[in-house]
């Protein structure tokens, strides 16, 4: 499939599920009546559970990620890039399936994939409706039990620039397609269960407007966003370049987008909190941004502590 695949879906107004890979390389397109073996949720509302699931990790090693970590910075300091999503792949072990911890995570956004991978993503892509695109990206987090913890991460500059940096590469994307863009919202605080612990994230709300005619050019206005710039960094083209060179593992689906058209609107997530399956068993890709403030430590245990069932 490509995004022209999209656009002629619009044209028609024919609900389908849209699911693209990290780099958006693959897409994967299915009518929302011909769906098989995969399950979604969108804007899912949270239930109480009585019992959290159990999840044993088995991360890299610091070094190796603190290797990784000091060739971003000298990428910064080079001039290459000012933002960098560091992720890795964590083995874990859980008595569940991929189909258990979907029917058992607490996400706004959840997708099981054919047996393949599952995800429950906290972050909204966009959103088009009513002529008019949202986008909400997330970048800053901190445990939630740390004292004055909301305090601390709007007021740390570190967070403050990476923050800024995202939400002015987002309002530049936006303005590819969209006009009259604008910062709706900047620096709002959300919190996240996060398997034995909460999370508090941080994320800004920007939008834009269409024409009349967005359905038949949704196809362009997604090739024209993605990668998504909080998952990849800034400058993108650079940064996507660097990350293939220093990840040494193939994201795939995970930092892809996946989204519904229902006819008339179409809402999206990032996949992040993302579990796959592979022939040497269930591995959780997770990460976190880098910049030159950034401390080694404190983003390994970011990137650890993003790895729970929920």
């Amino acid at each position: 499939m490509t995004f022209k695949d999209l656009n002629d879906f619009g044209k028609r107004r024919e609900p389908f599920l849209f699911v693209s890979d990290f780099l958006a390389k693959k897409i994967d397109l299915f009518p929302l009546n011909d769906l098989k073996d995969i399950k979604f949720e969108m804007n899912f509302v949270s239930l109480e559970k009585e019992s959290k699931q159990i999840l044993l990790k088995n991360p890299i090693a610091f070094e190796v990620y603190q290797e990784k970590f000091h060739k971003v910075q000298e990428k910064i300091k080079s001039g290459e890039t000012y933002l960098l999503n560091l992720t890795a792949p964590t083995k874990i072990e859980t008595a569940y399936t991929l189909e258990q911890i979907y029917n058992n995570a607490n996400a706004k956004y959840k997708l099981l994939y054919k047996d393949k991978f599952v995800c429950f993503s906290p972050e909204q892509f966009v959103k088009i409706e009513d002529n008019k695109i949202h986008t909400f990206p997330m970048k800053g987090t901190i445990d939630a039990s740390i004292d004055n913890a909301q305090e601390k991460i709007l007021e740390d500059k570190k967070e403050m620039a990476e923050h800024i940096m995202v939400v002015d590469l987002l309002r530049n994307d936006l303005s590819i397609k969209a006009k009259n863009v604008k910062v709706e919202k900047f620096r709002y605080i959300s919190e996240i269960e996060a398997g034995d612990k909460k999370l508090l994230q941080v994320s800004s709300h920007i939008s834009g407007e269409f024409e009349d005619s967005w359905h038949e050019q949704l196809g362009d206005i997604l090739e024209s966003l993605l990668p998504a710039g909080s998952i990849s960094g800034t400058p993108k083209k650079s940064t996507l370049e660097i990350i293939q060179e220093l990840e040494d593992y193939e994201r795939g689906y995970f930092t892809g987008i996946f989204g519904v058209y229902d006819g008339k609107s179409f809402d999206s997530a990032v996949m992040i909190r993302f579990i796959e399956k592979t022939k040497d068993g269930l591995v959780y890709k997770s990460g976190g941004g880098v910049t030159l403030d950034s401390d080694p430590l404190l983003e390994f245990n970011e990137l650890l502590d993003k790895v729970y069932l929920p």
